[in-house]
């Protein structure tokens, strides 16, 4: 039976992989790019403060230089914005510079847990789409936000699974589940995917993608960890398609248990 999954239409786009990659951490921009490629992926994330717009190729942020515009859809990330007015203002900086007018829209302030803050992020979420952004914001697995940036005409919800770089995987099922129930937009987990069975469950419970960074950036073969998530975005989602059976609390027998002796 084939894992060809349906593709993921954001803003009118189709995309055949479900599989988000950020870009941060990677020991080397080679090792980055070659994962980049194994992962299959088609959407990249990059943080903006890691990237040279001045067109002066500072050595110490061309992370550009590794991905590929005609390969991959280049989503540049507010990461390290604190508030509203700063990431509204590092979308625009990304747009002049021509990345895509697509943006992850990320605030969180907090240091210690990058928790999103909710507030700052709707502000920007409206102001960003009245400019014309495609945005794709980073929330907590709040419902309610989730509905109401849907309604004010975001792209996708990204609610994380757990805190970012925790690798504690999905810790908000009932509310993604929530989430995903009244989504009229894709929604992307985002945050705390650890291992690719991580990601399968994020997508067997019915997320449309998931992004993934730290645990294959981190591995000691980013490579082989991105086939690793691409297997398993694309047999969770097959999974989520074809159905999943109940639990149930009692057993069930494969085969006859009477008169197949007589």
């Amino acid at each position: 039976m084939s894992l060809e999954n349906r593709p993921l239409t954001i803003a009118g786009r189709q995309f055949h992989s479900r599989l988000f990659v950020g870009t941060g951490k990677f020991s080397s921009p080679e090792l980055m790019r070659d994962a980049l490629a194994a992962s299959g992926t088609e959407i990249v994330t990059v943080a903006l403060r890691r990237a040279d717009l001045s067109g002066k190729k500072d050595p110490f942020a061309n992370i550009l230089e590794f991905i590929d515009p005609q390969r991959y859809l280049i989503l540049p990330n507010t990461s390290g914005a604190m508030n509203a007015a700063e990431a509204v203002r590092l979308a625009r900086l990304a747009a002049a510079a021509g990345l895509p007018k697509w943006v992850k829209l990320e605030i969180h302030p907090d240091p210690r847990y990058l928790l999103p803050d909710p507030v700052e992020t709707f502000n920007a979420a409206v102001q960003l789409v009245k400019e014309g952004f495609t945005v794709l914001p980073y929330i907590n697995a709040d419902p309610v936000l989730a509905k109401r940036l849907q309604e004010i005409g975001t792209a996708t919800v990204m609610p994380l699974g757990s805190p970012i770089g925790s690798n504690r995987g999905i810790q908000t099922r009932d509310q993604i589940r929530i989430i995903i129930e009244q989504a009229t937009v894709p929604v992307v987990v985002d945050a705390g995917i650890g291992a690719p069975s991580h990601a399968a469950e994020a997508m067997e419970l019915g997320a449309d993608a998931v992004l993934v960074n730290t645990a294959m950036a981190i591995a000691a073969d980013p490579s082989r960890m991105a086939i690793a998530f691409k297997m398993a975005v694309e047999a969770g989602r097959a999974a989520h398609e074809l159905g999943i059976n109940e639990s149930q609390f009692t057993a069930s027998a494969t085969s006859p248990l009477t008169a197949f002796l007589n």
